[in-house]
């Protein structure tokens, strides 16, 4: 099989070279417990301080290795790492994303433990080599003993006070950076496209004109919002997170906004498409009244009213406007 990949397989690796990968790992994974930290540390303190003390547990387990290594093979040790390993776990490079939440890092981290521990345990098992089935038993057992230390950590660092204030606090800057932009770019393109809309389908009775005339209403309107959300704050007071990501998420959502009641219109028949994009504008609506009482606490009634009844309005005003 080495004839298809440059990477050698974990059943050729020496117990040397699996010593020395067992040191590279760790190194990669305090990197990136580090990195977390780094991230958290101003507005989630508490779990900044897990991942610092998880990053020293790979550090004392890494200095173990090392003293293993040095004892058995000498002071010189290879470079060995994951990608050069085929049949080694994995792991794509989310770590380097800056969008990660806090839940996400989170679960990352324990899927970086027990996903080590499953591979060395796997290995063993097929290892017919004694010393090599010792040895990776062992190995897994630190993986395993890696999350026990984690669990501890985090009972002493994040209680349930802790833990609720900081998913409260990445709620609250979910719903600011991409629910608060999204809906507002959703009522926009779902209310705002409804009077050109349908005025030009019942002044026309022309689905592919009126199709044509959705699509530059919803595109020009998602551009406009999108450009005016980014532009409108740069976040750094306001904490509401990078404008790139509010003025994509309003920009797209309104586009799919008018969308929604544009695509019926690439039906032929006039009233088939008229129907069924006036019962498209109506889930949009109670969609954008649902999104509301979830996410902003709007009382759900108080909701409904605003926008159903809002929208039903803009609707009826193109209708007249075009049959006129």
């Amino acid at each position: 099989m080495r004839f298809f990949s440059h990477r050698k397989h974990f059943s050729e690796l020496s117990e040397q070279e699996i010593i020395a990968l067992a040191i590279s790992s760790e190194e990669d994974d305090a990197r990136i417990y580090r990195s977390f930290a780094e991230r958290l540390r101003s507005e989630f303190p508490a779990t900044a301080t897990v991942f610092d003390g998880m990053a020293e547990e790979e550090g004392q387990h890494r200095a173990l290795l090392i003293t293993l290594y040095q004892d058995r093979f000498g002071p010189t040790i290879p470079l060995i790492r994951r990608e050069h390993v085929a049949g080694f776990y994995a792991r794509r490079p989310i770590w380097l994303q800056n969008t990660l939440s806090l839940e996400r890092m989170r679960g990352e981290a324990k899927a970086m433990e027990r996903n080590a521990e499953r591979f060395y345990l796997a290995a063993a098992a097929r290892s017919k080599d004694a010393n090599t089935r010792k040895l990776l038993g062992d190995l897994a057992a630190e993986e395993a003993g890696h999350q026990i230390a984690a669990e501890g950590l985090e009972q002493a660092h994040l209680t349930e006070d802790t833990l609720a204030r900081e998913d409260d606090t990445a709620r609250r800057q979910f719903i600011l950076t991409w629910v608060q932009p999204g809906l507002a770019g959703l009522m926009d393109g779902s209310v705002s496209t409804l009077a050109p809309i349908f005025a030009v389908a019942f002044a026309t009775q022309d689905t592919w004109t009126t199709f044509l005339v959705g699509i530059a209403a919803s595109v020009g309107a998602g551009i406009s919002m999108g450009f005016t959300e980014a532009a409108s704050d740069d976040g750094a007071l306001s904490g509401r997170g990078s404008p790139f990501k509010r003025g994509f998420a309003s920009g797209i959502m309104t586009t799919v906004g008018g969308l929604g009641h544009a695509l019926p219109y690439l039906l032929t028949d006039f009233w088939t498409a008229t129907s069924l994009a006036i019962a498209v504008v109506f889930v949009e609506l109670w969609a954008i009244a649902w999104i509301q009482n979830r996410y902003m606490e709007t009382p759900f009634w108080r909701a409904v009213l605003q926008v159903v009844l809002g929208g039903a309005l803009v609707l009826g005003a193109g209708v007249l406007i075009g049959s006129g």
